[in-house]
């Protein structure tokens, strides 16, 4: 089946299975692991675990409910942009089957900052569960009036999300990478840190960033991050590289952001050279590549305080998450 027509199948079975009685007290016994050991307090924030589902799955808050049964400690939703956009044409998405890898190419398709606020809205038992909010900048905004998308999106969540991701380094909106040179990245966080502390409850912001920048681009991300004095970092979004691919070679060559094994190594390079660059001066969710316990903790031991999947959670099932869980609580025994 193709990939995007694929998750939409199963998220849609989700959520029909979960209005079967009995189904949610099924799902939390098979795939929850619930342990005190677990709790994580990062950026101001109680984790009931720190296993989290990445952005871009649940692109517009419709899931969350659903996907909480699985075990997650905090779910990611986005990347949301101000106005709905269709994102880029199909197919978008390919699985490198022999790499454990996906490509993909979406471009923010997405219903809107307005929609996701609403679903939010209604949303109830949290349970703990904490949410955050991936937001972006519509294809169509040209760069220099990006903050103001983001201006945008932070107003209309700001009531609904516990934290907030700003994402200047998905490869698949035209320029959208650009943003993360060091002036205008700095005027978007100056920007949305200042209306944060306006408020009475400030909310934390984070940046997430590409695994294609450089070491001095990493210093920069390091004195950005001190510098405006945003919560922390997200490392890594997908990669532009094609480096040691194996899957077919027609498929490989298709443009997008990878995702995966692939990123495994790198990932993990990027988070250890940020928290040793900064003497851990602040926090660090780990991301890419994590299709194992031994992934998780490795990039847990590397620097990050928190990780999230979503590739992996892909080709390794639900419970992933549970082993993950299950792993950190072996390795603190």
């Amino acid at each position: 089946m193709n990939p995007e027509k694929a998750h939409h199948t199963v998220t849609g079975g989700l959520h029909v299975f979960n209005k079967i009685w009995g189904s949610n007290a099924l799902l939390k016994s098979l795939y929850c692991v619930e342990d005190p050991r677990l709790e994580t307090k990062v950026f101001g924030l109680t984790f009931k675990n720190p296993v989290g589902l990445a952005a871009g799955f649940d692109k517009n808050a419709e899931y969350i409910s659903d996907m909480s049964k699985l075990g997650f400690g905090f779910i990611e939703i986005g990347t949301v942009t101000p106005k709905p956009q269709p994102g880029n044409d199909k197919p978008r998405m390919f699985r490198l089957v022999n790499d454990s890898a996906l490509i993909n190419r979406m471009g923010f398709n997405n219903q809107g900052a307005d929609v996701a606020a609403e679903r939010l809205k209604h949303l109830k038992n949290k349970d703990g569960l904490i949410i955050g909010g991936n937001i972006g900048k519509n294809k169509i905004t040209p760069n220099e009036e990006a903050v103001n998308d983001y201006i945008y999106c932070f107003k209309t969540l700001f009531d609904y999300v516990d934290y907030f991701v700003v994402n200047v380094s998905s490869p698949n909106t035209p320029g959208l990478r650009d943003l993360q040179e060091k002036e205008p990245l700095k005027h978007i966080l100056r920007t949305l840190q200042n209306l944060n502390e306006e408020k009475e409850s400030p909310k934390p912001i984070l940046l997430k960033i590409a695994p294609d920048l450089t070491d001095s681009q990493l210093d920069d991300i390091v004195e950005i991050v001190v510098d405006t004095k945003i919560a922390g970092v997200i490392a890594t979004n997908t990669t532009i590289s094609r480096d040691g691919l194996h899957s077919d070679p027609e498929l490989v060559k298709e443009t997008g952001g990878v995702s995966g094994r692939p990123l495994t190594k790198r990932s993990t390079e990027v988070i250890k050279y940020l928290s040793d660059k900064s003497n851990r001066a602040f926090p660090i969710i780990g991301v890419g590549g994590i299709h194992s316990a031994e992934d998780a903790i490795e990039k847990l031991n590397a620097g990050a305080s928190l990780i999230q999947v979503y590739t992996g959670f892909i080709y390794e099932g639900p419970a992933l998450v549970a082993n993950i869980c299950k792993g950190i609580l072996k390795s603190k025994a």
